[in-house]
């Protein structure tokens, strides 16, 4: 194998190696309100969910009615929203996760927080090979697997003409 079919084989497997980022409704149909189950609602609606960087979180809510604040560890244990790491006020808000670890969000609506309507997800890195069930491709898969198709149709004719 010549050096360029080797160097345009790598190329074609880096290319195909796409992450499709899913988004997320939070609450689903339910969405960002006060939960009906109090505290165990929304710990419930994230357990059989596995979230990677680049999921979006699509927080469906009545702009004036609720907001959603992503806050430290220690103000979502104690609902305390004073000193948030940031604010959204005008519904809906989608949030995407950029990076790994902990995310922690509540609504600083008075009484709000404290009647359930708080968030903590888990964020992984590595690569989302599909959506997960209770998700959706995020608007970037399209894209990527479009950028995916035409560079291994690029990569494959500059195989033929160089081999």
């Amino acid at each position: 194998m010549s050096m360029a079919a080797l160097v345009a084989v790598v190329l074609a497997s880096t290319v195909l190696q796409t992450t499709y980022g899913a988004s997320y409704t939070v609450g689903d149909t339910t969405g960002w309100t006060v939960p009906p189950g109090g505290d165990e609602f929304y710990d419930n609606w994230t357990k059989n969910k596995t979230f990677f960087v680049g999921d979006i979180l699509d927080f469906i809510f009545a702009t004036g009615a609720h907001n959603v604040e992503e806050v430290t560890e220690a103000a979502y244990d104690t609902c305390n929203g004073t000193n948030p790491i940031a604010t959204h006020s005008s519904g809906p808000v989608s949030i995407t996760l950029n990076r790994t670890g902990e995310f922690y969000f509540i609504c600083s609506v008075p009484g709000h927080c404290t009647g359930g309507q708080k968030l903590s997800v888990d964020v992984r890195n590595g690569p989302r090979s599909a959506p997960t069930p209770g998700s959706s491709p995020n608007r970037s898969s399209s894209a990527s697997s479009l950028v995916a198709a035409v560079s291994l149709a690029i990569m494959s004719a500059a195989l033929v003409l160089f081999c």
